[in-house]
């Protein structure tokens, strides 16, 4: 599989980067066949947290044998420097491993929370306490929502982050402003040599009222073409690598689609932009 580099970190990221969400609610023999799966792909990053499910506890028998091999990274939803600290003193004991190359603060989603996070006390100030004690390389931000590029955008201002991850897909593009902000922090990630990951790459739109089928919070698409179109498209912009989706069913179809990576031209995004119609965007501005 190709890989990219993870901005200033020098990792040389696997386009498809683990996304460990999709271990929330199995048990560790289906955990496990999905882990070789994913290593026999050639995928060097994983991106886990403690709010989702037992990913931990699935991924921590693991780490003796792959620890050296992988970038990991994990997450908190933690405001404040005690909670933050703490979480991640949980994190690491779970995953049986004494740091992390990147750990994120998670799910900001309003400025507020930002605020929250950045302030004097926040977790902002455990996690960079975190990284001069050696127990992560370094340091990030991530998220969903319509307003995450702009809020990112924002959190650059205040500090010098080493990556972000937020929503790329070729239907929630189809919005132009939600497209502008993505683009704007995009150049703002370039310039800085900030890493990007972006998810939801497959998502087709909301549930609506019919039963999930999927362990996804989001409606994937589910059929190896159209995952392969809406991967390739993300994969066009000018991002790291795509985190795969939260379901092990669709993640063979997502690890294929980037092992057969080929960049979309202009006209080949617009094509895709243009049946965004057909679909719904998961993210709408607040009225």
């Amino acid at each position: 599989m190709l890989t990219r580099l993870f901005g200033r970190t020098g990792h040389a990221s696997t386009l498809a980067i683990f996304g460990a969400a999709a271990f929330g609610q199995i048990s560790q023999p289906d955990a496990d066949r999905a882990l070789e799966a994913v290593l026999a792909a050639g995928v060097n990053h994983f991106d886990v947290a403690p709010s989702y499910g037992s990913a931990e506890e699935r991924l921590g028998p693991w780490m003796a044998r792959i620890r050296e091999k992988i970038f990991l990274g994990c997450k908190t939803m933690e405001r404040s420097a005690p909670g933050a600290a703490a979480e991640l003193q949980r994190s690491l004991k779970r995953l049986q491993v004494d740091h992390f190359d990147l750990y994120q603060m998670h799910a900001v989603t309003t400025m507020a929370e930002l605020d929250e996070a950045t302030r004097p006390g926040g977790a902002l100030e455990a996690i960079i306490k975190a990284r001069d004690s050696g127990l992560t390389r370094f340091i990030g931000i991530t998220g969903h929502g319509y307003d995450a590029p702009r809020i990112y955008l924002e959190a650059l201002r205040r500090f010098d982050f080493d990556s972000v991850l937020f929503p790329i897909n070729f239907v929630q593009y189809a919005d132009p402003l939600y497209r502008q902000h993505a683009e704007a922090l995009l150049k703002e990630c370039r310039a800085r040599s900030v890493g990007v990951m972006a998810i939801k790459s497959v998502c087709r739109g909301p549930w609506e009222s019919e039963a999930h089928a999927y362990n996804t919070w989001y409606r994937p698409f589910d059929e190896a073409e159209m995952i392969r179109r809406s991967v390739h498209f993300t994969l066009s912009q000018d991002i790291s690598g795509i985190c795969t989706a939260g379901d092990t069913r669709i993640l063979p179809m997502v690890l294929q689609a980037c092992e057969n990576f080929t960049p979309l031209n202009a006209a080949q995004q617009q094509t895709l932009v243009s049946e965004a119609a057909e679909y719904a965007p998961l993210f709408t501005p607040a009225v």
